[in-house]
Parts: C-alpha cells; sequence; structure tokens
C-alpha cells in the first residue's frame, strides 16, 4: 500500500505524479473550464483523495485569477429578518436565478445603520467579485467608498443612489399616486397613512401623529420619503404614523393610534402589505369591517397566505427585479456597462377598498 504524504505537504504535483499526468493536467481537474475526459478526471480525483490533497488553495486561485467567484449580496437589517420578509424573498429569488447562471457564489451579508462600521470592516475583508444591494430604499453610503476603492462592481435594487452603483429601481412613487387617487375617486377625504419603520432591525412605540409631508427631507430612505411624497400631492391634509417596526404587529398598533382618534381615517394607506395586513387586524379589534367601515390599501404586492383575501395594492416585480439586478452583474464582470433601468409597478384593486361610510 502507497504511503501518504503529511497532509501539509502534499501538493498537486503529487496528485499529478500518483495519476500519472502533468501537473497542467491534474489542474484541469478542479476547474470549471479546459477539456480532459471524465475517466481521466475520476483517476486524477481519486489520487487526490488517496494523499489527502484537497484541491488548490482559493486564496491563492483568486489572487492569480483575480476573481473569488463570490458575489456579495447586502441586506438591511439581520439576514434572519431578511428571509421572514416575502419582499426580500421574492427579490432574492430572481437574484438568485441569475447568479446561479452565472455559476459563482452568493454570499449573504447584513448591514444595520447602528453597526455600519463593523460591516464595512467585513466586507472589507471579503474577496468578492461585485456586490449587490438589496437596500428597500436605505442609502448604506458607509459602505460605498471601500467598495470604489477597490474597484468592485456595485448593483443596487432600489439604492443605494450613488455614483458607481447600476441601478434597478421601481417606479413606486407613481404606483402610489395612483393608489392615492384611486382612494380619492371613492369618495374618502380623511386619510392616514402606516409608514414604513425608518429604522432598521429596532421594534418600539409607533411615532406620533403627524402631518403627511412634515420633514419629508429629514427621511434619508428614498422609498419611504417618495411614498409619502407621492400620497401628499394627492390628499395633502392626510396624516401619518411611523410604524416602531417592520412587524406585522408593528403595522397594527401604529394603525391602532390613527383608529382611536375622536375623528379617524375613514381609509388607510400602508407603506407595504405587511403593514396593511396589521392594519385589517386593528380594524378587526375594533368591530370594523373592510371595507365597509374603513378602507385600507397596501403596496409590493407580495405573497402573503395569513392575507386570506384580496388586498387593494400596488404590485412591483419582485422576482423580475432581482432577476435584472443578477443580469448587470453578469454585464458589469464581462466587462460590460449596463445603464440603471426603473421598473414599472400595477396597480391591483382588490376588495378592500370602498366609499367611505355614510354619516
Amino acid at each position: 500500500m502507497r504511503s501518504s504524504p503529511a497532509r501539509t505537504s502534499v501538493t498537486l504535483a503529487d496528485v499529478a505524479a500518483l495519476a500519472k499526468v502533468s501537473t497542467s493536467t491534474a489542474s484541469l481537474a478542479y476547474r470549471r473550464t479546459g477539456s480532459i475526459t471524465e475517466r481521466t478526471r475520476a483517476r486524477i480525483l481519486a489520487a487526490a483523495a488517496e494523499i489527502g490533497y484537497a484541491g488548490p488553495n482559493p486564496t491563492a486561485r483568486s489572487l492569480k485569477s483575480g476573481r473569488s467567484g463570490i458575489v456579495g449580496i447586502i441586506v438591511a437589517g439581520t439576514v434572519r429578518r431578511a428571509f421572514q420578509n416575502p419582499v426580500a424573498m421574492a427579490t432574492m429569488s430572481g437574484l438568485s436565478e441569475a447568479l446561479d447562471e452565472l455559476d459563482v457564489g452568493q454570499l449573504l451579508l447584513s448591514h444595520r445603520s447602528e453597526s455600519g462600521d463593523r460591516s464595512a470592516r467585513l466586507l472589507d475583508g471579503m474577496p468578492v467579485d461585485a456586490v449587490v444591494f438589496l437596500t428597500r430604499g436605505e442609502e448604506f453610503d458607509g459602505l460605498l467608498p471601500s467598495m470604489r476603492a477597490r474597484h468592485i462592481p456595485m448593483v443596487g435594487v432600489e439604492g443605494p443612489h450613488e455614483e458607481g452603483v447600476t441601478l434597478v429601481d421601481i417606479d413606486d412613487a407613481s404606483g402610489m399616486a395612483v393608489l392615492a387617487r384611486h382612494v380619492r375617486d371613492l369618495g374618502h377625504t380623511r386619510i392616514g397613512v402606516v409608514m414604513r419603520s425608518t429604522r432598521i432591525d429596532a421594534n418600539g412605540p409607533p411615532g406620533p401623529i403627524e402631518p403627511i409631508d412634515a420633514n419629508l427631507e429629514t427621511i434619508s430612505n428614498r422609498t419611504i420619503r417618495e411614498r409619502l411624497r407621492a400620497v401628499a400631492s394627492v390628499f395633502p391634509d392626510a396624516v401619518r404614523v411611523e410604524a416602531g417596526g417592520r412587524e406585522l404587529d408593528s403595522g397594527e398598533i401604529a394603525a391602532g393610534r390613527l383608529l382611536d382618534q375622536a375623528s379617524p381615517p375613514t381609509a388607510i394607506l400602508a407603506q407595504n402589505d405587511m403593514l396593511a395586513v396589521g392594519t385589517l387586524r386593528a380594524a378587526a379589534v375594533r368591530g370594523l369591517e373592510v371595507p365597509r367601515d374603513l378602507t385600507v390599501t397596501g403596496f409590493d404586492g407580495a405573497h402573503i397566505p395569513l392575507l386570506g383575501r384580496r388586498l387593494t395594492t400596488v404590485e412591483q416585480p419582485l422576482h423580475e427585479r432581482g432577476l435584472q439586478a443578477g443580469r448587470m452583474v453578469g454585464e458589469l464582470l464581462a466587462g460590460g456597462a449596463p445603464s440603471g433601468i426603473v421598473l414599472p409597478v400595477v396597480f391591483r384593486e382588490g376588495d378592500t377598498s370602498g366609499p367611505p361610510p355614510r354619516a
């Protein structure tokens, strides 16, 4: 029986000698490119297994080729919550479909505003060929300087809206305006908005009731800000409440604050479908029938099995935007310069909107 060299001293040349092939031929067994027969590949891999050779050092290989074969995907907040969010999941499905076709690895990273420096340091140490930001409107400015310095191609979904980031954007401001006009045409004048939380991964009480257009310029999240601005263009006297978190329960509590006023709104426009589901719960607890007593709308068109009814909302192409982002990565890695795109949204009338209740 052939004795095996010490594991730390085994090289590709040892594998080649045992398999009775040249070192260059042995290396082809570990590449995606190059042509050797399956029989030869099997003989090389069997020889490697016999002497404990695990394959070429990935760091050395990436230094030689200039590529790691990994694309970083950065989500707003924790990875755990990203997997609980139907919008993020549908987007990642399309993105992964495109990246799978590129035959690259996908590294999921989280970014939170309160730990931005840590996220930047972590990303600095990652050998990634490109980065995709799944931001949902978060800008992530702190991560961009090091990416630019390393000349790493960057693609963003809904942001960051910065130089060097190729964007897949959504025409959601016009979609929100269409939704608001639908509610106006039904006859509603008392409007409340449950807005998305501006805090990433932080739960707390809802914000105060305030005018729809109060201090919009201080809201850094572009998606949240522009959806509010769109509602204000149709209902300048509307009021808003910021949800205390990004969970369904936060939407219910925020909607309850609006409904418990002396003169509550007859329609609540939630900034996403999950908040709309929370609003439906708040209405049910108070004995309100939707849409007879209260109109409720959402945004995103996400698949929410627990909803149990057809929500009036705006559908955005969640899978398609991820797919487009992945294809942009492919173009950038091939040396191309793809242009950013803005994808359309579609108004969908459901059974949660109707005329205001009669006095």
